[in-house]
């Protein structure tokens, strides 16, 4: 049963991650284990920022979001939070950043439909760039780089903590953008990325941005800031708390 599930998840037939014996979402990767979370602080209403924070979305406006055609964001706004209108496309920041510390909620429909990829699907891109992956994962096996907490089609989580449909995840990211000089990569981007208080990288560095089925690079330069972006992969996964520390002089520090 278990060569079964694997050999149903993943693809044989991508490109190998550099420095690694795996294809790219390779479903004979070995899975996440998965780890009960404890109990979150309160599943019926989102916590408070710190006092530093810059909030992206406290439930009350998009205001701070715009669509891929960067008109008002097109989501629907309910009960303190946001959720994906499919077919509406990406939503994105309006502000632009770079080194940080991010917070954000998530929740994946309580009535699950579909499974692997098509369950509960979203994505966190930082700079637009680099996606986290968002999925119900819970009791839901996929290919491991595209797990929950993955950085998608390079790095499974060191461990699978997702909650139950319906229940409200916790995001925490230190993300550490890339530096050109020019067309020189100096250092890629780094992130760190806990779910729900449970480490899922740390201090990663991320090999390009963000593919399906392919293997990436940093051939062409980019800036060391971006907005935030939000996946619509069809699913009515919600958002809720988003707010972000700039991490000043993190290089000079």
């Amino acid at each position: 049963m278990a060569e079964e599930i694997k050999k149903s998840v993943g693809y044989s037939d991508t490109p190998i991650i550099p420095g690694s014996c795996w294809h790219v979402h390779d479903g004979n990767r070995p899975q996440p284990r998965v780890v009960t979370p404890g109990t979150a602080s309160c599943q019926e209403k989102a916590g408070l920022p710190p006092s530093d924070a810059i909030v992206l979305f406290d439930g009350s406006s998009l205001g701070n979001w715009l669509s891929n055609d960067n008109q008002s964001a097109p989501w629907k706004l309910e009960n303190g939070y946001m959720e994906v209108v499919p077919g509406t496309g990406n939503i994105h920041t309006r502000t632009e950043f770079g080194d940080c510390q991010l917070h954000l909620e998530f929740a994946s429909p309580e009535v699950v439909r579909g499974e692997g990829q098509g369950r509960g699907n979203s994505g966190v891109f930082f700079m637009r760039k680099f996606e986290i992956q968002v999925l119900d994962c819970y009791e839901n096996p996929t290919y491991p780089d595209g797990t929950t907490g993955g950085i998608y089609g390079q790095f499974p989580p060191l461990a699978n903590a997702c909650r139950k449909p319906g229940q409200w995840n916790s995001y925490d990211f230190v993300f550490i953008a890339p530096r050109f000089a020019g067309y020189q990569l100096l250092t890629p981007a780094y992130i760190t990325v806990f779910l729900n208080g449970v480490l899922l990288h740390h201090m990663r560095s991320i090999q390009g941005p963000t593919l399906h089925r392919a293997i990436t690079n940093y051939d062409v330069p980019m800036n060391s800031v971006g907005a935030l972006e939000l996946q619509d992969h069809g699913d009515l996964v919600r958002f809720r708390n988003i707010w972000y520390r700039p991490l000043y002089g993190y290089d000079q520090a």
